[in-house]
């Protein structure tokens, strides 16, 4: 099975990583970064190109979700099969005369990140069994979770996914706005945030709720609104508590 990854960004580094790391076949790594190319290729020593697209078995385009439809019409091989990795977005973007399909990791991905592939879920998605079972095949040899995934459960997967990470991870930036201005250094908050995230494995995220809002201590609310002075984090202060507060039927 000859693989390439069309992209350079930090899902197809990834992919390209996971995919030498397992030994599978990748032929190459096609996109429009010269430079970041080369610095993959120098690392993972896979062939790398801006301007020939190579034959392969399996095409996955890793790329933003407003590449994708564009940049799947390059491939011409009818016998190929050919999967995006984005969580949002169904098979049929895909144009062209081939076996469409979906390959989704469920994951946040940095470059400068290294990450354990094998506690990634893949979420699969074609049009036929037999590509559907080659998707599992390439991924099972990735990862311990792998599962089927139509569209309709995809896009719900995403959006579930943006909660958890994204947002999140903009109240850590939010949150570090705060201790920035006081000159309190952010590392004294990692305890408190590992403790978080690991209660949760074990602790139905509503039964681990703590802090003023679920305990509707008004004047701990109020004090704190008092010392916002940042619309932006004023907003969020107000908008979270009342949302807390809400599912706790205490507003």
């Amino acid at each position: 099975m000859k693989i390439a990854i069309i992209g350079s960004g930090n899902v197809a580094y990834h992919l390209a990583k996971a995919l030498k790391q397992t030994e599978q076949n990748l032929v190459q790594i096609f996109g429009r970064n010269q430079e970041v190319l080369n610095s993959i290729s120098k690392e993972l020593d896979i062939p790398v190109s801006i301007n020939e697209l190579a034959e392969a078995d399996l095409y996955i385009i890793s790329v933003s979700d407003s590449s994708v439809e564009d940049v799947s019409k390059i491939i011409k091989n009818p016998n190929a099969i050919v999967a995006h990795t984005s969580g949002s977005l169904p098979k049929k973007i895909l144009k062209g005369d081939y076996k469409k399909a979906s390959f989704y990791p469920l994951q946040t991905f940095s470059k400068s990140k290294d990450l354990d592939y094998a506690d990634i879920p893949f979420f699969i998605e074609a049009e036929e069994k037999e590509v559907e079972n080659v998707l599992i095949d390439v991924a099972s040899k990735i990862s311990k979770h792998v599962e089927i995934a139509n569209f309709e459960k995809r896009k719900y997967i995403h959006l579930t996914a943006v909660f958890a990470c994204n947002f999140v991870n903009h109240l850590f930036a939010r949150a570090k706005e705060i201790s920035d201005s006081q000159q309190i250094s952010f590392d004294y908050f990692m305890p408190l945030i590992e403790e978080t995230f690991d209660k949760i494995k074990s602790v139905n995220p509503k039964g681990a709720q703590t802090g003023p809002a679920v305990r509707n201590d008004k004047r701990i609310l109020e004090a704190h609104k008092e010392l916002i002075k940042n619309p932006e984090q004023l907003a969020i202060y107000k908008v979270m508590n009342a949302s807390i507060q809400k599912m706790y039927n205490l507003d």
